[in-house]
C-alpha cells in the first residue's frame, strides 16, 4: 500500500486509498483537510464519494472536529449499520494534515491500529504533495486570496514543527490579505533558530520587503553567520534594494535545546514573551534600529534568558497588541498574555493553542483586521536523546 499511495495523485487519494483499505478490512475512508484559518476540515471528494456525504466539518463542537483538535482516534457515536467507525486524525510527524472517517466491519484494537496507521500514510502523502496541488490550494480556502498573501504562505515554512526537543508553531493573520509580517524557524544540530519580521506598509511592496528580509537571514545563517552578522546582512540587503525607504522590524534568535538558553536580539520590535504555566513576563533587550534604515552600523545587543521544560516563547507583531476593534479598545498586551496562558493550563499542544489563540483574537475583532498580526510559538520539551542516538 506505501507504494501505491506514495505514486498516487493527490485527486486520486480518496478512491485509491478506499480500494486498498479492504484488505484490511476497513470498508469505507474519507480524507478532510483543514482550510487556511483552521475552522472547517474539508474532503477531498474522488470519483466514488457519495453525494450525500458531509463536504466540510466544523472543528468546534464536531465529533470529528473534537479528534481533530485533541489529535486522537475517537468513534463516530451513530456508525453504519454492521460494524464500527471512528475519526481519525492525519499527522505527519506533529503538524496536523487534517482527518480520516474510517468504518470498518468490526471494532477491534487491530483495526484501529490499522486506521491510525493509515492516516499516518495519508497525511504523508498529502504534505508531499500539497505544494503543487492546486486542488488542495482550492479546499484549503475559503474566500480569494491576495497575490501578497499567496506569496508569503509560499515564502514561509510549515505552521507546525515538533521533534524530540521542541515544539514550534505560527499563523499570520488575516490568513487571505497578510502583506508584510512574515515569520521562519529551522534547526541545525542543537539549535533551533526562531525570527519574525514585521515589514513597514501594508501592500504587495511590504511583501516584498519581509520576503527580502527573510531570505538574507536564511542566506546568512545557512553559511554560519551568528545574529549581529545576520542582522549587517539583512541590513545591506535592504538598505540596497530600497535605497532606506522600507525597512522592517525583527527579532532574531535561537534556542540550545541541549541547555534550553535563549539568545536573541531586538530590532525595533515588540519584545518576546516568556509562558511558564500560568505566568508570563516580557523578555526585554536593548533594541536596535529597525533593519533597512541605513542608520548607521547596526550596534546588535544579545540578550539570554535560561528555560525550563515546557516553557513557551512568543515572538508576536504589532498587529496583535495594537489592533483594535472599530470605536473600541485595541487588544493589548495584557489581554495577549491573558488568552496565551489559559491554554497550557489546559494541557493543549502548542499548534491547538494558536489555533485557539488566533480564532479568539480574530473573533475579538469580529474578522475585520487593518493591519498583519502574526504569532510564533516555541516550546523547549528538554534536553532530550544525545544527538545522533
Amino acid at each position: 500500500m506505501l507504494k501505491v499511495i506514495g505514486t498516487t495523485s493527490f485527486d486520486d487519494l480518496p478512491d485509491t486509498v478506499s480500494e486498498h483499505a479492504k484488505a484490511v478490512g476497513i470498508t469505507e475512508v474519507r480524507i478532510y483537510v483543514g482550510d487556511v484559518e483552521r475552522r472547517g476540515l474539508h474532503l477531498i471528494a474522488g470519483a466514488l464519494t457519495a453525494p450525500s456525504v458531509d463536504r466540510v466539518i466544523g472543528i468546534q463542537d464536531t465529533e470529528g472536529g473534537r479528534a481533530y483538535q485533541y489529535g486522537e482516534i475517537r468513534p463516530v457515536h451513530t456508525p453504519p449499520a454492521a460494524g464500527a467507525a471512528y475519526w481519525v486524525p492525519m499527522f505527519n510527524g506533529k503538524e496536523r494534515i487534517g482527518l480520516m472517517f474510517v468504518a470498518a466491519t468490526r471494532d477491534s484494537a487491530e483495526v484501529r491500529e490499522n486506521a491510525t496507521a493509515l492516516a499516518t500514510l495519508v497525511a504523508l502523502s498529502v504534505s508531499t504533495k500539497r505544494g503543487h496541488s492546486d486542488t488542495y490550494a482550492r479546499l484549503n480556502r475559503t474566500q480569494p486570496m491576495l497575490v501578497s498573501a499567496e506569496a508569503q504562505w509560499q515564502l514561509i515554512p510549515p505552521r507546525t514543527y515538533t521533534d524530540s526537543r521542541v515544539a514550534v508553531c505560527a499563523t499570520l493573520e488575516p490568513s487571505y490579505r497578510v502583506s508584510g509580517d512574515a515569520y521562519d524557524y529551522a534547526t541545525a544540530g542543537p539549535r533551533v533558530y526562531l525570527s519574525i519580521f514585521d515589514a513597514m506598509g501594508h501592500d504587495t511592496a511590504a511583501g516584498q520587503t519581509a520576503a527580502l528580509a527573510v531570505a538574507a537571514s536564511r542566506s546568512a545563517r545557512r553559511r554560519g553567520a551568528g545574529i549581529a552578522e545576520t542582522a549587517d546582512v539583512i541590513e545591506r540587503e535592504l538598505a540596497g534594494q530600497f535605497d532606506d525607504v522600507r525597512y522592517a522590524t525583527a527579532v532574531l534568535a535561537f534556542l540550545d535545546t541541549r541547555t534550553g538558553l535563549l539568545t536573541w536580539a531586538n530590532f525595533g520590535h515588540h519584545p518576546p514573551l516568556l509562558v511558564r504555566g500560568s505566568d508570563a513576563v516580557v523578555l526585554r533587550c536593548k533594541p536596535a534600529y529597525p533593519l533597512g534604515t541605513g542608520l548607521g552600523d547596526l550596534e546588535t545587543t544579545l540578550c539570554h534568558q535560561q528555560l525550563e521544560p515546557g516553557d513557551r516563547v512568543v515572538l508576536y507583531t504589532d498587529g496583535i497588541t495594537e489592533a483594535r476593534r472599530p470605536h473600541g479598545q485595541e487588544f493589548g498586551l495584557d489581554r495577549f498574555i491573558s488568552v496565551l496562558t489559559r491554554y497550557p493550563a489546559d494541557g493543549l499542544s502548542v499548534s491547538e493553542t494558536v489555533r485557539r489563540f488566533s480564532h479568539a483574537f480574530l473573533d475579538y475583532h469580529h474578522g475585520e483586521l487593518h493591519d498583519d498580526a502574526t504569532v510564533l510559538l516555541c516550546e523547549w520539551l528538554g534536553a532530550g536523546p544525545p544527538l545522533g542516538a
